[in-house]
């Protein structure tokens, strides 16, 4: 029987594209940004997507998914937006981003109403550091101890270790019904089977060139944003994995003139190294490392879509902008395959299958 998946704030379908390519069933999605789930259900045309806030669905509005298929494991993905959390926010929470603190809280009605077979949550390693008063993580660790669950695994990881080309680190947690469930151990990197890491010429490579503002006429989403001419003489002025400070005095920002930091502000990525992780403006030469490594441009949607491992042919809607947060936001393709390979050959060692009847 497959492993039915539930992804809560599926966003454009990261998740459940690796979980999909694990041999598990995504039978329900629910998110809230019109271009996402236009996305989402181009690319799971099978699978029922609600175009709603989870603050507004009762825990009853999935009973008729949940228990299609009684004895089938069931999954709960829940990747809430992890802005709130993020090092790179420079300002105190607003009240929106309070609002947002506590969407955990808001997928933990629906694990302790239907208690499904495996949870995961993936998010930005600040969720653990969010002030008391705020923070959400213990609350949810609270509530699954009281709906049943064994100590969750927990652990902060980097996702070259999982295959997927970027130095990034994120938060994950698996909880399982069926006793102990670990972290999946890393496909890539020492002791591992995969010795080196997955790098940039690895995932985009092939493709062909382009110019800023360009988009290629055969592969879909190649389009890679404009540049200023001022910007444009200093991304010529950038060497392969380089940045502002490789840059003549003339070409530099003031405000980074006397500043420590700020290096992978117009940077160029390495062909041969991972990249250091995208955000929701990855097309964005001014706003990362997210340069190409020898074009004189940002990276194209779709070379963002490839660094966050998702397939050629995965489609997104919306404009450049929404596609880039779209993909910046995702869980990375790779990491969800590798976790539901990892969830399927626990629940095979369990023994687990579900009852969710309630």
């Amino acid at each position: 029987m497959k492993t039915r998946v539930f992804d809560f704030f599926s966003g454009c379908g990261g998740a459940s594209r690796g979980f999909e390519d694990a041999g598990m069933e995504v039978v329900y999605a629910l998110d809230w940004d019109p271009d996402a789930i236009s996305s989402f259900s181009w690319n799971f045309p099978r699978t029922y997507i609600e175009g709603q806030d989870i603050r507004r669905i009762h825990e009853d509005a999935i009973a008729q998914f949940v228990k299609a298929k009684p004895h089938s494991p069931v999954l709960f993905c829940g990747c809430a937006p992890c802005q709130p959390f993020t090092s790179h926010r420079t300002r105190q929470p607003s009240r929106q981003d309070d609002q947002r603190v506590g969407l955990l809280l808001e997928f933990l009605r629906f694990v302790r109403k239907w208690k499904p077979d495996i949870i995961f949550v993936e998010n930005v390693p600040g969720i653990q550091d969010i002030s008391a008063e705020s923070e959400p993580l213990r609350t949810f660790l609270n509530g699954l101890k009281q709906a049943g669950y064994a100590k969750p695994a927990c652990k902060s990881v980097s996702m070259k270790r999982y295959g997927v080309p970027q130095g990034r680190r994120r938060f994950l947690l698996l909880a399982s019904r069926h006793g102990k469930i670990s972290i999946p151990p890393g496909t890539h990197g020492p002791n591992s089977p995969n010795p080196s890491f997955a790098t940039v010429k690895d995932y985009i490579g092939a493709l062909p060139p382009i110019k800023a503002g360009e988009t290629h006429p055969q592969i879909p989403d190649h389009r890679a944003a404009g540049l200023s001419a001022l910007n444009l003489k200093r991304i010529q002025a950038t060497p392969e994995g380089g940045g502002n400070l490789d840059w003549p005095p003339n070409l530099r920002l003031r405000c980074h003139r006397k500043i420590k930091g700020y290096s992978d502000v117009y940077g160029r990525m390495a062909w041969d190294r991972p990249a250091s992780g995208l955000t929701t403006r990855c097309i964005s030469y001014s706003n990362g490392r997210f340069g190409h490594p020898d074009q004189h441009r940002a990276i194209s949607i779709r070379e963002a879509a490839c660094l966050q491992t998702f397939p050629m042919d995965f489609h997104f809607a919306g404009n450049m902008n929404s596609k880039a947060r779209q993909i910046g936001n995702a869980v990375p393709v790779l990491l969800a395959n590798v976790v539901g390979h990892h969830i399927e050959e626990h629940l095979f060692n369990r023994g687990g299958s579900a009852d969710n009847g309630s």
